[in-house]
């Protein structure tokens, strides 16, 4: 059976992408499958050093496949929604920074993929919604990342809303990283992935919990925990390493490609 999800390596960085355009790239249990091994394949590579996610066609992901969402005879309601949250969690712990290059439009469960990722790039022509409401249903498990994302007051306009908003305003709400004139979505994920292929891989790693997890400590005790932290790395091998690098006027070995 050919997989819904294809993987490509150079130079560092994986590009997993999702292909079932048939569907606009719906969330089935059979592609959520695919993109689990997909993804875990990449991270488990040792010359990743970046992801990329990405899809086919002109849509990036339509949500959760509905027709597999509905209850049937034998068959238990909501497989999809089992399958989510591994997805979600892979991309959201992953060590080795995800960027999202999104080729169009995203909705629903699609917008938990994008929001899971560390960067998230789209070209201006490209809608977004949280539909869920509108179906009767709610965002619950992409409210998990979404709501990491959004400020409370975007969350509430769009999520109980379902309004489609532009993809201008999705980076204004913290939704996307950058959105870009579609002739520039190539350059704009190759900037990212360039730009981090060249940061050590433990130190992108420690940073990106950093990112999360600073902001809700105690001022003080945020400065102790950062003091040590910032002499361990310093002592580190790879910090070690970075800095003969400097001074030699060479790349780090890891910046290799």
């Amino acid at each position: 059976m050919t997989s819904l999800v294809h993987r490509d390596l150079k130079d560092g960085v994986a590009t997993v992408t999702l292909d079932s355009p048939h569907n606009r790239n719906a969330l089935s249990t059979r592609l959520l499958a695919d993109l689990r091994d997909a993804l875990t394949w990449a991270l488990a590579e040792p010359s990743c050093r970046v992801v990329v996610l990405t899809a086919t066609g002109t849509v990036f992901c339509s949500g959760a496949d509905l027709k597999e969402q509905r209850a049937a005879e034998g068959r238990p309601a909501a497989p999809v929604t089992a399958a989510l949250p591994e997805i979600f969690t892979l991309l959201w712990d992953s060590p080795k920074p995800v960027v999202c290059r999104l080729n169009g439009t995203a909705r629903a469960g699609g917008l938990g993929l994008v929001a899971s990722c560390d960067f998230a790039v789209a070209p201006l022509t490209a809608s977004f919604a949280f539909t869920e409401v509108r179906l009767g249903v709610v965002p619950a498990m992409i409210a998990v990342p979404v709501l990491r994302r959004l400020g409370g007051r975007a969350a509430a306009e769009y999520l109980m809303t379902g309004e489609v908003f532009d993809a201008a305003r999705a980076a204004e709400i913290g939704l996307l990283s950058r959105a870009v004139p579609e002739e520039e979505l190539d350059a704009a994920v190759a900037h990212y992935a360039d730009l981090l292929v060249k940061g050590g891989p433990e130190a992108l790693a420690i940073t990106k919990r950093l990112v999360r997890e600073v902001p809700g400590l105690p001022f003080g005790e945020g400065l102790r925990r950062m003091t040590e932290l910032s002499a361990e790395r310093f002592a580190s091998e790879e910090g070690q390493e970075g800095i003969a690098a400097f001074w030699e006027k060479r790349p780090p070995r890891w910046a290799a490609r």
